[in-house]
């Protein structure tokens, strides 16, 4: 009945609570602590990574204008060079 109510009263969360207290007890402590290291480590990281991409957007030279598109100029002839003959076998007598 408590998924379809959505929203769980604070009696529910009294009893989650006792009812978690005498499963774990005394790892409880160890348990939420472990849980703190946890998020803190992740909020490190990600403010590691902030800082990154804060330092990579930051130190970027000016990026140059856009030069205009050179002008069309007729294409040149280029001039082939001359392929070299293989010289012909000359029959043996």
């Amino acid at each position: 009945m408590l998924a379809f109510t959505g929203i769980l009263s604070p009696w529910h969360w009294l009893f989650i609570l006792l009812i978690a207290v005498m499963l774990f007890g005394n790892r409880l402590p160890e348990i939420a602590r472990s849980l703190g290291r946890s998020v803190n480590e992740f909020k490190r990281g990600l403010k590691d990574v902030k800082d990154n991409l804060d330092s990579e957007l930051n130190d970027d030279p000016p990026r140059e204008r856009l030069q205009p598109p050179p002008e069309k100029r007729e294409p040149e002839q280029i001039e082939q060079p001359e392929q070299e003959k293989e010289p012909s076998e000359t029959p043996k007598e």
